[in-house]
């Protein structure tokens, strides 16, 4: 028999897991992100002759791009810290530490890159 849990929506918003947590659900919505760009990228190649033209033009979209590397960048540095705890399980005590430097390194090379777009997007 399965466990049996009575948390309303309102319950589970109000939870306050703090980095753990965040990360686990930016790591899962970086995913998703990056499924629907491919599945969208194989149909417009499907597409390339009759409706790659309004496709080609959201891929030109400085907006997407920055949501696109955002869903990459973030999914690939926090598979990496994953990966590093998972092979090295003395350092599991020290996760919120990671967590920290994982997010260092993500906003420096993440405000680099969206400082970037967004100048050659508008014309920089």
């Amino acid at each position: 028999m399965g466990l049996n849990r009575n948390v309303s929506l309102m319950t589970a918003l109000r939870y306050k897991g703090q980095g753990p947590f965040l990360t686990y659900i930016l790591h899962r919505i970086g995913g998703l992100g990056m499924a629907i760009f491919i599945t969208v990228h194989l149909l417009a190649s499907f597409l390339s002759g009759k409706g790659g033209h309004f496709i080609n033009a959201i891929y030109e979209n400085w907006v997407f791009q920055i949501f696109i590397f955002f869903c990459v960048l973030f999914h690939a540095i926090n598979g990496l810290r994953i990966t590093i705890l998972d092979l090295f399980p003395k350092l599991i005590p020290y996760h919120r530490q990671a967590i920290t430097i994982e997010w260092v390194a993500f906003l420096a090379i993440y405000g680099f890159a969206v400082f970037t777009i967004i100048r050659t997007g508008l014309g920089g």
